[in-house]
């Protein structure tokens, strides 16, 4: 979209800008043959189909599972078992099956079944409205619930270090935890049931669970693991609301008029924390001693400072800063990092090999500061 009008119009979400896309060269093809069809259950329900195929090269790695992402598209290019297809790479980076070579198909070979009931809990599978989606509603379901603890514990998230898949995946079948919430409640007594955990593992990991306490909510908001909530957003709603409770309380117009939240993320907030179960899963954590508030940096710290209440945009290579390192200094001191240059735009901090954003900086006349010239706006 050439027309900065329009562009400003249009706007960003949280990622990416609603007015440009990436166009890509055709990718690489391999042919292979699927000899399984395996149905997984995700975090929040969704059974997801994955081809497991003969191993072949492609785009410089070995691949022999590819996703099928739904149950439509097995039926809309009539995938089964016993198929020759071929792959490529979505975006260069995700396996996926191309097309079926139907003339390779043996003459008996018959469609590929789709589950009715949940692989992990046996429940009955339901589509949501307007979702293609096959989706285990159990809330209880035990794939779901060692998906969601993963997620819960990872660095983003809560970051308890030492809690991956294979101790969670123990936990559960010792019948030790069934939520998040029991987490809290692990002894040593507990941990010393698990294969192979001895007294310093035990001491390190329940050290770990003990600090996730103290982390500010926003990591405890991307944990819980909310539809369409990813990091940034938890950070965005944390920063905002102050804690969880104002969250959870706020109506769905007043989430959606946050900045780069809006109506889809505000729907899906609203939904989860009207569930009693969900209610009953903030309790436990309070009752936990689980932090429940924002104590993270807030906006501006410096009110004098050289982009305070600024937006800008960072673009290039820096000698002295990585772009994580330089966002998170910036907005420290009060500035507002967007991810493109618009009218809105207040600064462009512009590294080495600048490219489109430094041309589309300098067209609508937007400052535009170098390394140089940032590290002695720091040092002042």
């Amino acid at each position: 979209m050439n027309d900065l009008a329009l562009q400003a119009q249009l706007g960003n979400t949280v990622k990416v800008p609603r007015w440009e896309i990436a166009y890509k060269f055709p990718p690489e093809e391999a042919e292979t043959v699927i000899h399984d069809i395996v149905w997984t259950v995700g975090r929040t329900g969704v059974v997801t189909p994955t081809a497991v195929m003969d191993p072949v090269q492609l785009a410089g790695t070995t691949v022999a599972r590819a996703t099928l992402h739904n149950a439509d598209m097995i039926r809309d290019k009539d995938i089964r078992i016993g198929d020759t297809v071929m792959l490529h790479k979505a975006g260069d980076i995700i396996p996926e099956v191309s097309r079926v070579l139907v003339a390779k198909r043996p003459a008996d070979t018959p469609p590929a079944p789709i589950p009715e009931v949940c692989p992990s809990c046996g429940q009955k599978l339901v589509h949501l409205d307007d979702e293609v989606a096959l989706r285990c509603i159990n809330p209880m379901c035990p794939a779901q619930v060692q998906e969601q603890l993963t997620h819960f514990a990872s660095r983003n998230a809560m970051n308890i270090d030492g809690l991956g898949p294979k101790i969670v995946a123990q936990l559960q079948a010792k019948h030790l935890v069934k939520d998040v919430a029991d987490l809290y409640h692990l002894t040593a007594a507990d941990l010393a049931k698990l294969d192979k955990f001895k007294e310093k593992s035990i001491n390190n990991l329940l050290s770990a669970i003990n600090n996730s306490r103290q982390n500010s909510v926003e990591r405890l908001i991307f944990g819980l693991g909310i539809r369409h909530v990813g990091g940034k957003a938890a950070r965005i709603l944390a920063e905002h609301f102050g804690d969880l409770d104002h969250l959870m309380t706020a109506s769905q117009e007043a989430i959606a008029d946050v900045p780069n939240i809006g109506p889809t993320i505000a729907e899906a907030i609203v939904t989860y924390f009207k569930a009693a179960t969900v209610q009953k899963l903030i309790t436990q954590l309070r009752e936990a001693d689980v932090n429940l508030r924002y104590t993270g940096p807030t906006k501006p710290v410096v009110k004098d400072s050289f982009v305070a209440g600024k937006t800008v945009v960072i673009t290039g290579k820096f000698a002295e800063f990585s772009r994580p390192a330089l966002t998170k200094q910036l907005e420290g001191l009060g500035a507002k990092v967007t991810g493109s240059v618009s009218k809105k735009t207040d600064l462009l901090i512009a590294g080495d090999a600048a490219g489109s954003k430094l041309a589309k900086a300098q067209s609508l006349n937007v400052p535009i500061m170098n390394e140089t010239e940032l590290l002695a706006n720091l040092k002042d």
